[in-house]
């Protein structure tokens, strides 16, 4: 400051510190966070019966896409991807978030309206899904344009079942549902026969051609008929644990968009010299933890980001990993998997400076903005 500043100019710099930096400190507290650390493992709820998103094997290993996100959390609290728990709600996976039985829920439920400002928030978009048409081979029926009339099994009163009905009545189609109780009685009656298609999210779907006794059997129609767009979703009104989702989510989607993977991004964590994969070295030294220490607004380690690539990958490599040692799963998302992958990672990662930089004034910066709206520069 300069000098002959008068004492109501000191004073209120002093109001303005009492207010604002303490507004910084209070933003990485997080009852969640803190459970979490206290507990020892992050606990995910996830639908444990989908292969390439999250399944189980003989030694209850968990795997898949949704899993990854989930170890990605572990690995930026505790640089452990495998402090996690796995529970995948019997019944309504929602009330599991809502009861605090789990801290983050992980693809279950798509980005909606009444979801959002009833339930929880959104930390991003990690899978962008769509719903979509799964047939037996032997109706013959190519595409959704050829469902006229065909039996398909659809769950009761469900948004799904309501989408289903549209589309057929705006395709000027006959609509014949055969309705179930819930999602597994629906699979369950497409399983044995009970109807010639079924309708669900295209995620869904595929994962459910894989577990069937002949997949070569049932044709996953290319028609998507709404947007499904999955992501992580936390309680509400816990700021801080939804940066710590939000920010793992976009270290793994900007890692890839920077070209730092799990092969090396140690090498490079070590490094400081100027020859980095990308052009952009500044975000480069930024996601590695060299420069400014993002770690901290989180309420986490200053390695945070290095520590979810180097033990989970970045987004491109949990994708191709999945896509690879599961038949099926992501290929059959017909021709939108790749494009919708690829549109995910580059709107967030497009904006990664913007988003990091932005909150980083917004800490550190604020004090200074306010000192300079109400102390005209003389």
């Amino acid at each position: 400051m300069k000098r002959g500043a008068s004492q109501t100019e000191l004073m209120l710099l002093v109001v303005l510190a009492a207010v604002f930096v303490p507004a910084y400190a209070q933003s990485i507290t997080s009852p969640t966070l803190d459970a979490v650390k206290d507990r020892g493992r992050v606990v995910c709820g996830v639908n444990d019966n989908q292969p390439g998103f999250a399944s189980a094997n003989s030694l209850d290993e968990y795997s898949g896409l949704h899993v990854d996100l989930c170890q990605a959390l572990a690995a930026a609290i505790f640089n452990d991807r495998e402090k996690t728990q796995y529970v995948s709600p019997e019944e309504n996976s929602v009330d599991a978030l809502t009861s605090g039985e789990i801290d983050v829920l992980i693809g279950t439920d798509a980005w909606r309206f009444e979801t959002n400002v009833t339930v929880g928030n959104y930390a991003g978009i990690h899978f962008f899904d769509g719903q979509g048409f799964l047939v037996w081979k032997r109706s013959r029926i190519r595409t959704a344009l050829e469902l006229d009339n065909t039996s398909l099994c659809v769950t009761r009163e469900s948004d799904g079942a309501q989408r289903a009905k549209a589309f057929f009545a705006s395709n000027q189609m006959r609509y014949k549902p055969v309705f179930f109780d819930d999602e597994q009685a629906a699979v369950d009656g497409y399983t044995d026969g009970a109807c010639s298609g079924i309708s669900a999210n295209l995620s869904t779907l595929a994962s459910l051609r894989v577990l069937q006794a002949d997949p070569d059997a049932h044709r996953l129609l290319g028609s998507v008929i709404s947007k499904e767009p999955l992501g992580p979703m936390v309680r509400p009104n816990d700021t801080g644990w939804e940066n710590v989702v939000r920010w793992s989510l976009n270290c793994m989607i900007n890692a890839e968009e920077l070209g730092i993977t799990r092969t090396n991004v140690s090498s490079l964590a070590r490094s400081r010299a100027a020859d980095t994969p990308t052009a952009d070295i500044r975000s480069t030294r930024e996601l590695l933890g060299q420069s400014a220490d993002l770690g901290a607004m989180l309420g986490l380690d200053k390695a945070w980001c290095v520590n979810i690539v180097r033990t989970v990958g970045n987004y491109e490599d949990a994708y191709a990993f999945h896509s690879s040692s599961t038949t099926h799963v992501f290929s059959d998302r017909v021709s939108s998997s790749k494009p919708n992958r690829s549109r995910c990672c580059r709107l967030l990662s497009r904006m990664r400076s913007l988003h990091l930089r932005m909150r980083y004034n917004l800490h550190h910066g604020a004090f200074a903005a306010f000192v300079h709206l109400f102390l005209p520069l003389r």
